[in-house]
């Protein structure tokens, strides 16, 4: 789409009048550059940039942006200064070198570059936002289900949350390598998006609106089963002192008055690296190799900081599934595997949440039924998943292949 010159000026000042405005104000650095994970976020968009364009000329810009930014805000508007501010500045940085070089570039290299700059720019947006969903199901949720949740996990008789939250206290190396994992997973998801751009493009966008939706229909998720957690359930008490299944079989389970963000089930961070793990095909190995890396050491981190119990990673594989058939560009509304894939994760996200809050007690009746429930979860969706991948696959090939190649058989 090729722009006049005045539009492409008076997007150019609101595009740099915004991050100026953004990277010197002190309530926006207050509320979200000071945020680790969101810091993250930001700085995720310089690992897109430059894997879709690496430049010299870029990279001086970016430094030099960035550079300006410290020194104003915490040399003359004396901001706190932090390692989360710092990658900030350079994000910001990166997104408005993005946003120039879609704005002033021409053809394909203006597409490609849009691609780049647009999906950043919403995902930096969303995260920031993200707050605002959370706090909004907090104060609609005043009591949370936790309990629910924590009787599930016990009837497996092994607290599994509780036994990686003491490995995590007892191994210092282990809970460092979760932690970065678990804070790196924007950077994870620009990988991933950046490398499919490069590649497929198609794939490349449905990848992003995967990732993209991921917050928003979650959050109507977490509404459904509002959850924070063991640490925030039993305090000092996790990870070294686990109530005895014994007990727990006897517990009451009902709502409890308890602060803290609603954001246990499913865990949008289990779905968010599967989605990136399953978007990673077709890439290099070093990438493939960083996704799958980020979904072993996620899973731990999850648990490990106790932030979430064993069942809702568990239905976080039929979520992910339900979102990747959403977003499958490459498929026709009606293409059985995307509809299978759709029904089959949003019916198996809801029946869990449905039986986690109206039949909890009847796992209890044998540790064979829930195991067999979480196996059969994962496989199942491990499955349909790989069908719609296949389905895809064939979808390229039937469009690479023009209709004059398909050999006609004469009689």
């Amino acid at each position: 789409m090729k722009l006049p010159t005045s539009a492409k000026m008076v997007a150019t000042v609101a595009l740099l009048g915004l991050a100026v405005q953004l990277g010197t104000s002190q309530h926006f650095y207050k509320s979200a550059l000071l945020s680790l994970f969101f810091g993250v976020t930001l700085a995720s968009v310089v690992s897109i940039h430059f894997r879709v364009r690496p430049s010299w000329q870029d990279a001086l810009s970016v430094i030099g942006a960035a550079a300006l930014f410290t020194v104003i805000d915490f040399g003359f508007l004396h901001f706190k200064p932090s390692s989360a501010g710092i990658a900030s500045f350079l994000g910001i940085s990166s997104l408005s070198t993005l946003g120039l070089r879609a704005i002033w570039s021409q053809g394909a290299e203006q597409e490609r570059m849009a691609l780049a700059f647009l999906p950043a720019l919403i995902f930096v947006t969303s995260d920031w936002g993200s707050t605002i969903l959370l706090g909004w199901t907090e104060q609609a949720n005043p009591r949370v289900l936790d309990l629910y949740l924590f009787s599930f996990d016990s009837s497996l008789q092994v607290q599994i949350a509780f036994l990686i939250g003491q490995a995590y206290a007892l191994w210092p190396w282990f809970r460092a390598a979760g932690t970065v994992f678990y804070i790196a997973l924007p950077m994870v998801i620009g990988l991933v998006y950046a490398g499919q751009l490069l590649r497929d493009r198609t794939r490349a966008v449905s990848a992003m609106m995967a990732f993209l939706i991921t917050g928003p229909v979650g959050v109507v998720f977490y509404n459904l089963l509002p959850a924070v957690g063991p640490i925030h359930i039993f305090l000092s008490e996790f990870p070294w002192k686990p109530i005895p299944a014994g007990q727990v079989r006897r517990l009451l389970v009902e709502p409890i008055p308890v602060e803290g963000l609603r954001n246990c089930m499913p865990s949008l961070h289990m779905g968010w690296v599967l989605l990136a793990w399953w978007y990673s095909r077709g890439l290099s190995v070093w990438e493939r190799g960083i996704a799958m890396a980020s979904v072993v050491f996620t899973t731990f981190a999850t648990m490990g900081t106790g932030e979430h119990y064993l069942v809702d990673l568990v239905v976080a594989f039929p979520f992910a599934v339900f979102l990747q058939g959403l977003c499958a560009l490459g498929l026709r509304w009606n293409d059985r595997a995307r509809v299978t894939a759709v029904w089959y994760g949003l019916l198996l996200t809801l029946g869990w949440i449905g039986a986690l809050r109206l039949a909890v007690k009847s796992f209890w009746i044998s540790p064979v039924l829930p195991w067999t429930c979480c196996v059969l979860t994962v496989a199942s969706a491990i499955f349909v998943q790989g069908r719609l991948e296949a389905a895809t696959d064939r979808c390229k090939i039937r469009e690479a292949v023009p209709p004059s190649a398909v050999p006609v058989a004469v009689f």
